[in-house]
């Protein structure tokens, strides 16, 4: 066989071999990603004393003017534990400042299954007044702020809050029963920046609070007029196991510029 002909062979091979590869990935998940279906819901589901976490709707609203111009619409969250059993994740170093997860679900009969999650953990600054730092549950919730349209009907978002990172603690026993324990399980979040594993946790009947005067809970209201909806969202890219994904969200109407009191 003719030289050009061999190396027109190997191009066409060395071609193949590349489309393949890019073939391979885009439809295999990167190592350490592949998704894991919810052991909360499906077959089996009811012999696990699964997650629910909720969130309260915007509380304590106020103003607060700070320099540059930002009109500053702050607001207290409240992280509810509503399931079986407790939200519970144990992290493990993987980076300087950041920790993988496996969430820990808790058996009716005893024991527990431990399953990959896709939450990190994130060594996070909230400010010398607040402490400094700690691990905290990356993208735990979320707050928006969405125009609500003369029909009474949601918008688009127009703004959005800093505030991304949160612990899972027992703070709060806000709905004591027969599941929930009448002393907290879970302490404040850790802050040995060198810690190689940590466990953060909310037990059923407690709550995660943050009061609307700490550090990010706020979204800049500067400029806006008219009526809006003040938006919170727990686990908003659904990286928690839980047995209910459709009660994340609550919110209330407010008028801008604000006047002390929620509703349009």
């Amino acid at each position: 066989m003719a030289r050009d002909s061999l190396d027109l062979l190997r191009i066409r091979f060395f071609l193949a071999s590349i489309a393949l590869l890019a073939a391979l990935a885009v439809a295999l998940p990167a190592a350490g990603t592949a998704a894991v279906d919810n052991p909360c819901i499906g077959p089996g589901s009811q012999h696990l004393l699964c997650p629910n976490l909720r969130i309260g709707p915007p509380s304590e609203l106020y103003v607060d003017r700070t320099g540059g111009g930002q009109v500053l619409l702050r607001a207290t969250s409240d992280v509810r534990s509503r399931g079986r059993g407790p939200m519970e994740l144990r992290g493990q170093r993987n980076g300087w400042h950041k920790m993988r997860t496996n969430q820990r679900i808790y058996k009716a009969g005893g024991g527990h299954i431990t399953v990959p999650s896709r939450a990190t953990l994130h060594f996070t600054y909230v400010g010398t007044y607040f402490g400094g730092s700690y691990w905290k549950v990356h993208q735990l919730a979320h707050f928006d702020l969405l125009r609500v349209r003369p029909d009474g009907s949601l918008g688009e978002i127009v703004r959005t809050s800093p505030k991304l990172n949160y612990c899972l603690r027992d703070l709060a026993h806000t709905r004591p029963g027969q599941r929930s324990p009448a002393h907290w399980i879970y302490p404040g979040c850790n802050q040995n920046p060198f810690q190689d594993r940590v466990t953060l946790g909310t037990s059923v009947g407690w709550s995660d609070i943050y009061p609307a005067a700490y550090h990010q809970q706020w979204i800049n209201v500067a400029g806006l007029r008219g009526c809006f909806a003040y938006r919170m969202i727990v686990d908003p890219k659904e990286v928690l196991f839980e047995s209910n994904e459709d009660d994340n969200t609550s919110q209330v109407l407010v008028h801008l510029p604000y006047p002390g009191h929620t509703g349009c």
